[in-house]
């Protein structure tokens, strides 16, 4: 929230953010890697941050690398690959024990910041490419998470709505990556990708804790430093294509429960001035156990197992999920489609949202008491380049109106109808 706190510091090759705060026993440290979303590339990125985890030039096997995580006091390591709107973020996350609170005073933090270095920028290497037994065991994990996602029925209905909402848009690409790119990957042509990331993605740096900030700073310098890289920000800004008409697309497989899955666009992004109606109007249309979904859908006429909605805060898309009898789907879905009609006319009253804004303030704030939540705010912050401090963040959301939820909810138009239904279900 722009903590007052915080310092932001341009570095030779990437941004350094320091937020000193004693609030938490443990230091984290953060890097997140950012480049514009594509069909090339999309699959290297799941596979990278799995074998980077594996091992170093100097620990070069996982248990070599497990070891070293546990003599520095059990230091947790760990990564993920996601979606900001249009572009892809990989985020490599280190929590190490300050060493403030140890009896023998030991060089902790220094010697993890080495060992994340090592992670991100000395990988284990054979010949021109990565270890290829690591290589080889990362692909078929890769390959199973991406076969399995069709067993999650709410994961594999809500990847077939982007498919056909955002045809032809990046947000499109599936952040597991693609079964026919996977095979193609070698160790060489992986590490040839990883090279480019490296020199070429925006790479912040987040530093949180009882820390001293000129120390930091120093230490960051040494491990963090991108000799060649400018650090440019290539940010993939999100288009919202306007809507001729509404999509309506029914598949059949072998389930059990329907899935009715419905794509609006709200036209709205993080930073925007009504995002903070949005959130209001999601919390009352499908945010919360007391929104209309839940209420309408899944209480008042016991038509879907669940009923709730969220928001893609980069992209501008609202998304309804529904897990449904397949032969509801008629009712169900009028019934949906007529929360969404009640937001539009203010059907609903100041004190359901005197309450959500209550509700979401009270979500944020929990988010900010942990230090990996609270970077990704920041983090959300920075790449739409709408950075504010927290109470003040608090009072845009306490300023929103009913008529303002109104406004918002009157923006929202309806994308697409997804219904993922059994062999002999209804339509």
């Amino acid at each position: 929230m722009k903590l007052t706190k915080e310092t932001l510091l341009n570095k030779q090759g990437y941004r350094l953010h320091i937020l000193p705060s004693d609030k938490y026993k443990t230091i984290s440290i953060v890097a997140k890697f950012k480049t514009p979303l594509t069909r090339e590339g999309i699959t290297e990125r799941a596979l990278l941050p799995h074998v980077l985890q594996k091992a170093t030039s100097r620990h070069p096997n996982v248990r070599s690398l497990q070891a070293a995580l546990e003599n520095l006091y059990g230091t947790a390591l760990s990564s993920d690959g996601t979606k900001k709107g249009e572009n892809h973020v990989i985020s490599f996350r280190m929590e190490v024990v300050n060493e403030a609170y140890l009896n023998d005073q030991e060089p902790i933090l220094e010697e993890a910041l080495e060992l994340f270095n090592e992670v991100l920028f000395e990988p284990k290497k054979v010949g021109e490419g990565f270890d290829p037994q690591i290589v080889e065991r990362e692909k078929q994990t890769l390959e199973q998470r991406i076969s399995s996602i069709k067993d999650d029925r709410m994961s594999y209905a809500n990847l077939r709505l982007m498919d056909h909402m955002c045809e032809g848009e990046p947000y499109a690409l599936h952040v597991h990556g693609y079964l026919d790119d996977l095979k193609d990957i070698t160790p060489e042509s992986l590490y040839k990708y990883y090279e480019q990331m490296v020199q070429n993605d925006m790479l912040d740096v987040y530093v949180i804790g009882d820390l001293d900030q000129a120390f930091i700073e120093k230490m960051t310098d040494r491990f963090f430093i991108r000799e060649g890289s400018q650090n440019k920000d290539n940010d993939q800004v999100s288009v919202s294509k306007k809507i001729d008409k509404v999509e309506e697309i029914v598949e059949r497989e072998e389930v059990n429960q329907g899935k009715l899955h419905i794509g609006y666009r709200t036209y709205t992004k993080f930073g925007d001035d009504d995002y903070y109606a949005l959130q209001i109007f999601n919390g009352i249309f499908g945010g919360f156990p007391s929104s209309k979904l839940f209420m309408n859908v899944r209480e008042k006429h016991s038509l879907a197992y669940y009923a709730a909605s969220r928001f893609e805060s980069h992209k501008g898309l609202l998304l309804v999920f529904s897990g449904i009898d397949p032969n509801d789907y008629d009712q169900a879905k009028s019934i949906i489609l007529e929360q969404m009609e009640a937001m539009k006319k203010g059907d609903f009253t100041e004190e359901q949202v005197e309450e959500t804004k209550e509700q979401v303030i009270h979500q944020l704030q929990e988010t900010m008491d942990n230090a990996n939540g609270l970077i990704e705010v920041l983090y959300h912050q920075m790449i739409s380049g709408a950075e504010m401090p927290a109470d003040q963040l608090i009072e845009r959301i306490r300023n929103v109106t009913k008529q303002d939820v109104i406004d918002m909810a009157n923006k929202i138009e309806l994308d697409t109808i997804y219904f993922l239904t059994s062999q002999e279900g209804g339509e």
